[in-house]
């Protein structure tokens, strides 16, 4: 099997866009259409979510080559829930899209390894988020669980959310804390790294601070970036540009919402304007990055 930044960026070049589609189903937001074949019990959602995700992965999978499931709404609705995820990375795969397992989990010893192999083998996922606010010892059991399988992780450093500075920007040794875990980032990233120079840990860092974007590009040259904050959350195309290497490479840009949600509950023709709108983003990111 090839490095997992090596995959990632297979997968990427194949569809010229680095956009990643997130896949965050909610009940009450899925087409009527779907949720009138299904009861509202733990299997019933767990079924709407499948075939939900099912048919946006087939009409996606031509725009773009990431995706990203974000775990809880899965979990939530429990076992039923965690097999439709299970399904639906399987069938990503097949699809030829490179897939994020978003679950920002993080522990020491036994348990960090425990939730690794959820995430490599149970889920089967690429790469998996992790929180690295148990610093190394709570992220080793996940390198050495990836790197037995060639899978990967995103670290949180620069996150997209509005109360992200709180902590994440506070002063230590006369620079911001996620400044110190960037530094961390491009140190386990460089332990293994791929033939196009990047590693096997990457960084979350949000389009809604482009400034951070441009510098943390620096302090972590070998580390790929996952780029939430694109569209629902109001950032742009141009605001994740520092994100990227001159030759398109480095960041791949998130959009959930804006993707999984484009239709009223009602519509009949949902499927295709999941298609336009993932179409719509995969343009205008391509367009920037791979001219």
């Amino acid at each position: 099997m090839e490095h997992v930044a090596d995959r990632l960026i297979e997968a990427i070049r194949s569809r010229k866009t680095p956009l990643c589609v997130g896949l965050d189903p909610r009940w009450e937001s899925l087409p009527l259409e779907i949720r009138r074949r299904h009861w509202p019990t733990e299997l019933g959602r767990g079924r709407a979510f499948e075939e939900f995700g099912a048919r946006l992965i087939d009409v996606i999978a031509p725009a773009a080559g990431v995706l990203k499931p974000q775990c809880a709404f899965f979990e939530a609705i429990g076992p039923a829930g965690c097999e439709a995820l299970r399904q639906l990375l399987a069938r990503a795969r097949q699809r030829g899209l490179f897939t994020i397992l978003d679950a920002k989990r993080n522990d020491i010893a036994s348990t960090a390894e425990a939730y690794a192999e959820m995430a490599f083998s149970f889920y089967n996922a690429d790469r998996l988020t992790v929180n690295p606010y148990l610093g190394r010892d709570s992220i080793e059991p996940f390198l050495k669980v990836g790197r037995q399988r060639r899978r990967g992780l995103f670290v949180l450093v620069r996150t997209s959310n509005p109360g992200a500075g709180q902590f994440q920007d506070l002063r230590c040794q006369d620079q911001p804390l996620h400044v110190h875990v960037a530094r961390a980032v491009e140190a386990w990233s460089r332990e293994n790294l791929g033939r196009h120079g990047f590693g096997d840990v990457g960084a979350v860092v949000g389009a809604t601070s482009p400034a951070e974007l441009s510098a943390l590009r620096e302090v972590m040259p070998s580390a790929y970036f996952l780029v939430p904050g694109y569209g629902a959350q109001g950032g742009t195309a141009e605001d994740v540009r520092g994100g990227f290497r001159a030759d398109g490479l480095g960041a791949i840009v998130n959009s959930a919402r804006a993707i999984n949600f484009p239709f009223p509950p009602d519509a009949a023709d949902w499927e295709s304007q999941v298609e336009a709108a993932a179409h719509k983003a995969a343009r205008e990111l391509g367009q920037l990055y791979f001219r």
